[in-house]
């Protein structure tokens, strides 16, 4: 049986250090990203949080370290809460371009837009791999350290909502409290 008033946060990882040539994949987090960490602790301070789980990318990871250190709970990485798998190297001079790729794999998400996971595909795997780590915990409150796409496809996904406008309010980092197990949207924190 579900402990009632049950959380999951889903945690947009902290600003990274923007390397050109690089897979976003690979990025670390930035000096002032992991000042914001600092910021993103004291806020998370109130979800009396068990656990903090992270995707297998460094900015996630290194946002998750700080998190579990600052709020004293146990750390986890775990597979499948990765971005949308693509391997982009970012040009800073082409955001726009990258941007407006996102919007169309949103508003397109049976195709194959950019990468190698359609929207359907990545949510289907991203929602499983939740589901998993929610199974793991069933009694506690956690949060889950992951990435922008993602993120919007499973809070879009179960609360019908917008998932462009959902993507373009999420700062780094940004949080989203669900309900469990519906994962009802109580509470989006866009910039941290």
């Amino acid at each position: 049986m579900a402990h009632e008033g049950r959380r999951l946060i889903l945690v947009r990882h902290s600003l990274p250090e923007f390397v050109t040539g690089m897979p976003a994949s690979q990025w670390h987090l930035s000096a002032e990203g992991r000042r914001r960490c600092r910021q993103l602790a004291e806020r998370l301070a109130a979800h009396d949080l068990a656990v903090i789980v992270t995707s297998k990318e460094p900015k996630a990871i290194e946002t998750g370290q700080i998190l579990a250190e600052m709020l004293g709970v146990g750390l986890q990485v775990a597979s499948g809460l990765h971005e949308q798998e693509r391997r982009v190297v970012t040009d800073m001079g082409r955001q726009e371009q990258f941007r407006a790729q996102v919007v169309r794999f949103f508003e397109r998400p049976d195709e194959l837009v950019m990468g190698y996971e359609t929207a359907e595909q990545a949510h289907t795997r991203f929602h499983a791999a939740v589901a998993g780590v929610v199974e793991q915990h069933p009694t506690t409150n956690l949060a889950i350290v992951s990435h922008g796409t993602v993120i919007t496809l499973l809070i879009a996904h179960a609360n019908h909502l917008d998932p462009v406008l959902l993507w373009q309010s999420l700062g780094l980092p940004a949080f989203a409290a669900l309900s469990l197990p519906d994962l009802r949207l109580l509470n989006l924190a866009e910039n941290v």
